[in-house]
């Protein structure tokens, strides 16, 4: 049996790449997990290759029983998309995954030139909360269980994280309906 996506990519989304692109990449991720980090080094080579024909979205998926930081980092990234400023914090956050502290986390919000105040006030938010939790409900009913889980063109991807394995898997997927 195929996994697919239980919620299609939508302009909501957190997405890199025109969201009418030919070919969908969606990564449900945690901040603090070094796998998700390793794979989204790959998907930075994926972006460069396949250009204006690729969307990349992320999607929230801390796995809170083992990474003790992941809540806090993706309540960061939610915090800074209220000021527009997502995937610089996005980024951040997995070049700096050893570095999660709260204290980091506002030292990440004062670099990007966020209104502090606001940022402590939105991630302690309810409609932060709402949003992760949002993304890891459509994870879960997708069939994610661990991180990364990626899915191409809203099917789930068993193969490998390389990058020339993912563009071939993604060129495959453009190329049958």
């Amino acid at each position: 049996m195929t996994r697919r996506l239980s919620l299609p990519i939508t302009p909501a989304d957190h997405h890199r790449g025109r969201i009418d692109a030919p070919m969908q990449l969606t990564v449900y991720g945690d901040y603090e997990c070094p796998y998700t980090r390793r794979a989204l080094i790959q998907i930075r080579t994926v972006r460069e290759k396949l250009a204006d024909d690729l969307v990349v979205v992320f999607r929230n998926f801390p796995l809170v029983e083992v990474h003790p930081h992941a809540m806090h980092a993706a309540r960061a990234a939610e915090a800074a998309a209220e000021q527009g400023k997502f995937w610089e914090m996005h980024d951040l956050l997995f070049d700096h995954q050893r570095a999660l502290t709260d204290g980091d986390l506002a030292g990440y919000a004062r670099q990007l030139g966020l209104d502090e105040a606001r940022f402590e006030r939105d991630r302690a938010a309810e409609a932060v909360l709402s949003r992760i939790e949002s993304d890891v409900d459509s994870g879960e009913s997708s069939g994610v269980k661990g991180t990364p889980t990626l899915f191409i063109n809203g099917r789930l991807h068993r193969g490998s994280y390389e990058a020339s394995d993912l563009i071939d898997a993604l060129k495959r997927s453009f190329a049958t309906p």
